[in-house]
Formats: structure tokens, C-alpha cells, sequence
């Protein structure tokens, strides 16, 4: 279904969604609007899904140890089906085409495991963080269970070609879509969709009991105001979600980066268990896939409704 289409009946695919391991073929991301430029966004709605890409380039895989099939489970699958109706409702959508494993673009981009490298790496990488050391840096080490990724060492220059390639120009682009936001409604709204294997859902315990089916990170407050938080919280708690915040997920790089309300750029992470939509051993879509993509319209209506001038 088209993200222009909010009529139409949204149908999960029949098989799991396809990855490619091939030469890149255009953007390493993809922008969606309501209107095209230089029309003014219609609200101050900014969704992006920084690990939906399913994209393996050639050039990784030639020096992995693993397929790309074992390397799946770090994606955020199906994520851009379930916002895919936002640009309809006013939403700009930014959305991510290379795997995460390749680079990850809610990672610093010289968040990088100096043991991955042949050569060392400049002093202002980011060597030391907890991302890099659980293996899960800009360059991920290790895929599920912890298995090494990389059949040999990397080179700097190979880093330095995957920032260049896909992590700089897709948050050059995050960065006009909020400044155009900002320009037009007087502040920014970012909403960074993700999803959470359904282990760490069960190992969080929402408000009112039970384990958790979305958790929404603000940073503890820091990258968006209370009542944006509060609001999405709601919205998702009428819908039947049983919602934590903060934990185990506060909000990467991204919400961390753009979440300036002092600066008119309110960022919240909305990490929504995949039990809900898929089967996570054989990554298939269930029915639950249709009423996510339907309660993320509901959201996005609620949302683009809200007086962003009362956001503090």
C-alpha cells in the first residue's frame, strides 16, 4: 500500500519482508511527504525509522562471516509499514533502505569498537561508550547471541565510506525536515519508531502491571515536553498498549541529538514489542501487523492535532 493511500486496505505481506545483499541502487534513504517541496510541511510531525532498512551492501558482505539472514534479527522489521500512512496525515517520513548492521544511523557516527579495525582510528572516535562495548556501535560487532559479524578487520576508510554513504546525508536530511518544521509551526515534533525484541518486552513491567507492549523514551524527560509524552501515553494506553517509560529503552542517539525543547525540537523513541505483529523466529507478519498501522494513523491524528505552541 502507498503511504499516499490512507483508504486503502493495509494487508501484511504474505512472507517475511525480503532482504538484498547487492550494490546499493539509488538513496540510502527515503524521505515521504504530504506535499513536496517547497510546499510547507502541513504540521510539525517528523517520524523516522532509522533500523527498518533491509538492505545488505556486497561490500559488507563479502567480509562477514555471516549471511545475511543471520544478521536479521537486528532489524527493525516492518516498522515502515506500520507508520507508512503517516505522510498522508501530515507527517514528513524518513525512513532508513541499508540494514542497521551496515551502519547504524541512531549510533554517533564514530561510535566505533577499535578492536574491529586493522588500523587505528582517530582520536575523536568514540571508542569507550556502552553501545560499543556491548558490540552495537555505529558498526555493529555482533549480531544476535552475540555472534561476530566479520570474517576479518575492517579498515577506517571502510567506516569512513559507510558514513559518507548513508549515516551524514540521511541526518542532513533529518536535520531540514525538523528546521523546515520549525520554520513553519514555530517547533519540531520527532517521533523515532522502533521495535524491541518480544524477551526485553517481557523483562520491563508497564504502568498498572504486566509486561510491557510499547516503551516510550524521552530521555527522562530531557528530550521532549511532559505533555508530549503524556499524550502519546494516553493515546496508546486507551488503545489497549500497556506502556513503560524509559526503561530498558531511554532514547538513542537520535532522541538524544534532536530532543532540544529549549530549541523548539521536542524527540520522543516509541519502541513497540514485535510479538504484537510478527513471528520473530521466522519474521513473518501476523494479523496484529493491520492494527498497528491502524493505532499509528490514530496516534498520528492525535499528535497532528496537538497545539504544538503548548509544548514546553
Amino acid at each position: 500500500m502507498s503511504a499516499w493511500e490512507p483508504n486503502a486496505t493495509r494487508k501484511p505481506p504474505a512472507t517475511a519482508a525480503a532482504s538484498s545483499v547487492a550494490p546499493l541502487a539509488g538513496p540510502a534513504h527515503e524521505v515521504l511527504r504530504a506535499a513536496p517541496e517547497p510546499a510547507p510541511p502541513p504540521t510539525a510531525l517528523v517520524f523516522a525509522s532509522p533500523h527498518s532498512g533491509s538492505i545488505y551492501p556486497a561490500d559488507m558482505m563479502a567480509a562477514a562471516r555471516l549471511d545475511a539472514e543471520a544478521i536479521r534479527g537486528s532489524e527493525d522489521a516492518f516498522v515502515d509499514q506500520i507508520i507508512a500512512g503517516a505522510p498522508s496525515l501530515g507527517a514528513a517520513v524518513i525512513q532508513a533502505r541499508l540494514a542497521r548492521a551496515y551502519i547504524d544511523l541512531n549510533r554517533e557516527p564514530w561510535e566505533l569498537d577499535p578492536a574491529m579495525f586493522e588500523d587505528e582510528l582517530p582520536d575523536y572516535a568514540r571508542s569507550r561508550s556502552a553501545r560499543v562495548v556491548a558490540g552495537l556501535g555505529a558498526i555493529a560487532r555482533v549480531a544476535g547471541e552475540g555472534r561476530p559479524i566479520y570474517a576479518r578487520k575492517l579498515t577506517f576508510a571502510e567506516a569512513q565510506a559507510r558514513v559518507e554513504l548513508a549515516h551524514r546525508p540521511y541526518h542532513d536530511a533529518l536535520d531540514r525536515l525538523l528546521a523546515s518544521a520549525r520554520a513553519t509551526h514555530g517547533c519540531a515534533v520527532l517521533v523515532d519508531w522502533h521495535s524491541m525484541p518480544a524477551a526485553a518486552a517481557r523483562g520491563q513491567r508497564a504502568r498498572g502491571g504486566g509486561s510491557c507492549d510499547i516503551v516510550l523514551g524521552d530521555r527522562f524527560g530531557a528530550a521532549c515536553s511532559p505533555k508530549l509524552t503524556a499524550l502519546v501515553e494516553r493515546e496508546l494506553e486507551s488503545m489497549g498498549y500497556r506502556v513503560a517509560r524509559n526503561a530498558p529503552y531511554a532514547g538513542g542517539y537520535t532522541t538524544e541529538h534532536y530532543g532540544r525543547p529549549a530549541r523548539r525540537t521536542h524527540a520522543l523513541q516509541i519502541e513497540i514489542n514485535r510479538a504484537l505483529y510478527m513471528n520473530e523466529s521466522t519474521r513473518e507478519p501476523t494479523q496484529g501487523l493491520i492494527k498497528l498501522a491502524a493505532d499509528a494513523d490514530r496516534l498520528t491524528r492525535a499528535l497532528a492535532d496537538l497545539d504544538v505552541s503548548s509544548l514546553r
